[in-house]
């Protein structure tokens, strides 16, 4: 199943009717942002089962939930800055190649 992103011109990006709504290529650097957070969060064992007292039957089966909802505010936040980043070099290219059309 591919997904297709809507190609995005960098005037379009620029531009003050996106100043206000995330823009797609945004959306999608944020969550690989937050997916990348949730993958190094796990790592360190954040949100691992048994870290708290008392956590019940169902800490185990709900700990990954917690720690995907905790990536996602990271980046949300500015998380690492890798979102932005990505999105920065997408805009560089996509920068570059218009001006190889002109």
């Amino acid at each position: 199943m591919d997904a297709m992103i809507p190609s995005l011109s960098p005037s379009a990006l620029h531009s003050p009717a996106t100043a206000h709504r995330p823009v797609p290529l945004q959306q999608v650097a944020r969550d690989f942002e937050a997916s990348f957070l949730a993958e190094m969060l796990r790592a360190a064992r954040f949100g691992d089962p048994g870290s708290a007292p008392e956590g019940g039957i169902g800490e185990a089966q709900f700990a990954s939930f917690l720690v995907e909802a905790q990536a996602r505010q990271l980046a949300a936040r500015g998380g690492l800055g890798l979102a932005e980043m990505i999105l920065s070099g997408l805009m560089a290219r996509a920068d570059a190649a218009s001006t190889d059309h002109e």
